[in-house]
């Protein structure tokens, strides 16, 4: 019977990897160092055009906080030639949509459009980054839209603020420390010419990736992009030196309070390597065999068969310098956090000192051979993972080598990795209560 299973598994393994086409792309730089990648792919009428620039919540001055994300808002204002608020109108009549993110290490803005509209998005991505209209009024504006962010998915949100709690626990030095959203305080105090000088220094060619994924002809894209945004000037050369972090080698224990909440937390956090150590997708591994989905480890110890745990679930969070292992889990009834913790830390002992199954194995396998193919199964997720591999990761074909590093971890290796990062005296306990609880 278990031969038949691992059959059974080793042939699912090579059904997902038959699946994963071999993303062909071609990547260049323009005179003012605008490197272009792109993906062409005359399937089905549809394209995206995405622009991911290196800046985000850690490229801030410390006193002025949320900057990149402000900017992520600020630079759909308007620019020379689109009026204000014409932005969102010009996309959807269009057929089109598109949005933005900010992270702590990059701001990505894209577009999907009818294959048509190749010139339209890049006319409106050149017009982002040449001719940004950063005045007083568009400034006042979005800093309301930012408040009113905050006070919706942080202020107001359950549990809404355990991740700015976690991260100035976890971070002493290094901005990683700052929430994304940043402190409502320092962009009130900001001037005009500071967010004046922030796009010039960090929202030029020569500091972004341009993408185009999807039914477009190759020469016809060059010329168009030759002609947007080759002569956009060049911005000076940022350089990067962020203080480093020393290890953590004592638990920490602290406590926040929420409001919103009636229900405490336990939230178990570890500072880990940045993304491109090896470490990290061992780590990923790790956090889907210990929490991801009813038969990880902690659900159905924790959840299904001990009744303590109403929910648990763990976020892996990969950034550019370091990373963060994440645990929370929410009690049943009287199960004090103390007996959360005990729990938690009884399955990641089991994972610092025993190989994980081998049946276990071939599952996280699988699910890995999955995420992978589900990631590069669209025109946008390709273009995703084209500029994050580029830009963040440093190497762009790991769109198509990544799964080999996955498959390539060994059991052995689990084990190391568990035992390099999640041991009691590298964590932070962290007590989430409601606020009734802070006075007592």
């Amino acid at each position: 019977m278990k031969m038949r299973l691992l059959l059974v598994s080793a042939l699912s393994i090579f059904g997902f990897a038959s699946l994963a086409q071999e993303v062909t792309y071609e990547e260049y730089n323009l005179e003012n160092d605008l490197h272009v990648i792109l993906h062409q792919d005359n399937t089905a009428p549809i394209i995206s055009i995405s622009v991911l620039y290196h800046v985000g919540s850690r490229d801030e001055n410390p006193e002025r906080t949320g900057f990149a994300h402000f900017f992520e808002h600020l630079l759909f204002e308007g620019t020379e030639n689109i009026e204000k608020g014409e932005w969102d109108k010009i996309v959807s009549s269009n057929g089109g949509s598109g949005n933005a993110t900010t992270n702590e290490d990059r701001t990505y803005y894209y577009e999907v459009f009818p294959s048509n509209n190749l010139e339209l998005g890049l006319w409106l991505e050149s017009e982002r980054m040449l001719h940004p209209v950063i005045n007083q009024k568009g400034v006042d504006t979005q800093n309301e839209v930012v408040k009113e962010e905050k006070r919706l998915r942080v202020d107001n949100s359950p549990y809404g603020k355990f991740i700015e709690n976690i991260k100035k626990n976890l971070f002493q030095s290094h901005p990683y420390k700052e929430t994304v959203i940043g402190k409502m305080e320092d962009l009130d105090a900001a001037t005009l010419d500071e967010f004046i000088a922030f796009q010039k220094k960090f929202y030029s060619p020569n500091n972004a990736v341009l993408v185009i994924a999807g039914d477009f002809e190759k020469e016809n894209a060059k010329k168009l992009i030759s002609d947007y945004f080759n002569d956009i000037p060049k911005g000076a050369e940022i350089t990067r030196n962020f203080p480093k972090e020393t290890p953590i080698t004592s638990e920490i224990n602290a406590k926040a309070y929420d409001t919103n909440i009636q229900i405490p937390a336990t939230m178990i956090a570890y500072r880990t390597s940045g993304l491109k150590n090896r470490d990290s997708q061992v780590l990923e591994m790790i956090s889907t065999y210990l929490s991801d989905g009813p038969s990880s480890k902690l659900y159905k110890k924790m959840v299904d068969d001990e009744k303590q745990a109403l929910q648990i679930g763990a976020i892996p969070v990969t950034l550019e310098d370091y990373g963060m292992y994440i645990v929370f889990a929410l009690p049943v009834g009287e199960t004090s956090l103390s007996t959360l913790n005990t729990s938690i830390e009884a399955e990641v002992e089991k994972l610092r000192n025993n190989l994980i199954s081998e049946n276990d194995y071939i599952k996280l396998q699988n699910k890995f051979e999955n995420q992978f193919v589900n990631s590069n199964s669209s025109i946008k997720g390709i273009a995703d993972s084209l500029a994050a591999y580029y830009m963040l990761y440093g190497d762009t074909s790991l769109i198509n080598k990544e799964i080999e590093i996955y498959r390539s971890i060994t059991r052995e290796e689990i084990k190391e990795v568990a035992n390099k990062y999640l041991k009691p005296n590298q964590r932070l306990v962290l007590e989430y209560l409601p606020e009734q609880n802070s006075a007592n």
